[in-house]
């Protein structure tokens, strides 16, 4: 299992994601699932991957050959962000027709999604995710955050702390506390944690960031989350009993009596 995120607001673009794939008893593996394919100056491309490992190191690995071999399409030719969905897409498309037949006859999971953010000159950030079918849906203003992978116990915090005009600074602290919770609560998330924000128009990557288990960042930001939630928690005016005007509910037993 995975968990990555993608959050695009005003101000730009945060990617963040995991590097556990497996994990048991006695063995845990870690693979980066934050790929930069971004060209300085010109166009940034960022995505993240989830799913069936085999399937998306395949397409990533294609992905690059595209490019060396100066392949049409590829990745520093296509004219927009939607554009480059669409063709990863296909790339996954095609990578589950090639090994589908082995894949189902061992009862194999060969379900795979990217996240892909980034801006291409002449066109604005951008967001999307690429299911495994090879459509896509985007980010918008009004939902500015993608996710992939084991997503639900990361989502309540993007919900309550971000919008649209949120500051990139913010938006890192709450991808990092999103991915933070995951993992607390499932331990098929774990660290390493690549995390990269990208400032609209600067067409470069300044600021990306991995922090380890144990990460003295990771460990302070963990304290000071569960201070605050248990300060705001036990600062919750207290519950009014027995106030309603509705008539109780009668239970089994006194159905019984009457």
């Amino acid at each position: 299992m995975t968990y990555c995120l993608g959050v695009l607001v005003r101000a730009g673009l945060v990617l963040a994601a995991d590097s556990r794939t497996n994990a048991g008893v006695d063995y845990i593996s870690s693979y980066r699932k934050l790929f930069d394919f971004s060209r300085p100056g010109e166009r940034v491309i960022l995505f993240c991957t989830s799913g069936n490992l085999s399937v998306t190191q395949a397409v990533v690995h294609n992905l690059s050959q595209d490019i060396k071999r100066n392949r049409e399409p590829n990745l520093y030719t296509l004219p927009t962000l939607y554009d480059i969905a669409r063709y990863i897409g296909l790339q996954i498309r095609d990578m589950q027709e090639a090994d589908r037949p082995w894949l189902e006859k061992d009862r194999i999971d060969f379900q795979c999604s990217f996240l892909i953010g980034g801006q291409i000159g002449g066109e604005a950030p951008e967001l999307f995710l690429v299911y495994s079918q090879g459509n896509c849906i985007q980010a918008t203003p009004e939902t500015p955050f993608l996710q992939i992978g084991e997503t639900k116990y990361g989502k309540p915090i993007l919900d309550r702390t971000l919008s649209f005009d949120s500051p990139l600074d913010a938006v890192a602290k709450s991808a990092l506390l999103s991915l933070d919770s995951t993992m607390r609560s499932n331990l098929s998330v774990g660290p390493p944690v690549h995390m990269v924000m990208y400032q609209t128009n600067s067409f470069e990557i300044r600021h990306q960031a991995e922090f380890q288990a144990g990460d003295p960042y990771l460990v302070t930001m963990r304290k000071h989350w569960e201070i605050s939630l248990k300060e705001a928690s036990s600062g919750i005016p207290d519950i009014s009993w027995n106030q309603s005007d509705q008539p109780p509910t009668l239970g089994i037993r006194d159905l019984e009596s009457m």
